[in-house]
């Protein structure tokens, strides 16, 4: 029998219920009054019911129509929801996995987070530190978005750069490289700390610009990752060398100094990166646009482009 029933019908029927009023009703769903008196016609012999009937102020509901205008909103509510792909955030009721390094999250999720809890209450968010195998997991559905050092997207994946960031130096506050002149010479005599690769996907790491530096001949002291790397300098005399974003974060929980480097770095770019299988979805898309506002806060030349952004994404990368 459902196979058989019009969908539209039932609209008619909220419309019917809400306005107690044939006219007014095919009015507010665009139909002719003779249209929606044959819709009532219908929907009388579907549920066996005369749903509404002639009353002194106008048309009364049945008790079975009353029982119908407490069960219909919700329903359709659903369908407008599944063909226009528009159900409210605050009704979402999902789960989003971001693969996302730790120093990541030290920038992004302290103002992505309570934006997410405002329009979002219900979504629940998994962050995945590693980076290792991100790709094929995206194409999986494993994780739905990565976040990282990517320069380019390769075929069947799109990348929208979040935020650009020069290197800082990161060491404790009473180092005793700080009494002495900072040059190229003091900056290269001293034991670097970095933080390990994970990730042989093309995503970079805080440290991939120190190999071009002459340190020596002392490889860097390896952690796992940027809050152990914070500690480890903040008792040593080693130095750590990190997106400046990262190092006032992490500078304001810790005793630490904030140095530039005495020499030039390649600027250092964070980016997003998905499967273009998510490129359209709703959801999808609402999450990464709150993750580029998260991600430009307090930048108000690119807190304004954001709205131009997102409208004209292109088919394989978002700048």
């Amino acid at each position: 029998m459902l196979a058989s029933i019009d969908l539209n019908l039932l609209f008619a029927l909220e419309a019917l219920l809400e306005h107690r009023n044939v006219t007014h009703a095919a009015r507010h769903v665009g139909l002719s009054q003779p249209s929606m008196s044959r819709a009532l016609r219908r929907l009388r012999g579907i549920f066996n019911d005369d749903l509404l009937v002639r009353g002194s102020m106008g048309l009364v509901p049945t008790p079975q129509a009353q029982r119908l205008s407490r069960m219909l909103p919700p329903v359709l509510d659903a369908i407008r929801g599944i063909v226009n792909g528009s159900l409210a955030q605050a009704n979402w009721r999902s789960k989003a996995i971001m693969a996302m390094p730790d120093h990541q999250g030290l920038v992004l999720l302290p103002r992505l987070l309570p934006r997410l809890r405002q329009h979002a209450p219900h979504l629940d968010v998994v962050i995945d530190p590693l980076l290792s195998g991100a790709m094929r997991r995206l194409e999986l559905g494993e994780i739905d978005l990565a976040i990282g050092q990517i320069s380019a997207s390769p075929s069947g994946y799109l990348r929208r750069s979040l935020y650009s960031d020069r290197f800082a130096c990161l060491l404790r506050h009473d180092h005793p490289a700080l009494a002495r002149e900072w040059t190229i010479e003091s900056f290269a005599a001293l034991r670097h700390a970095a933080i390990a690769l994970d990730s042989k996907d093309g995503f970079g790491r805080v440290h991939d610009e120190l190999v071009k530096l002459d340190l020596q001949g002392r490889d860097p002291v390896l952690v796992s990752n940027i809050l152990t790397a914070a500690l480890a300098i903040a008792a040593t005399d080693l130095l750590l060398i990190v997106p400046r974003r990262v190092a006032t974060r992490i500078a304001a929980l810790l005793p630490l100094a904030i140095m530039d480097p005495p020499v030039q770095l390649t600027p250092y770019e964070v980016a997003l990166i998905w499967h273009e299988r998510s490129h359209r979805d709703p959801e999808h898309r609402w999450l990464r646009h709150e993750i580029a506002v998260a991600a430009a806060a307090g930048t108000e030349s690119k807190i304004s482009q954001l709205g131009r952004q997102v409208t004209d994404e292109s088919p394989r990368q978002e700048t």
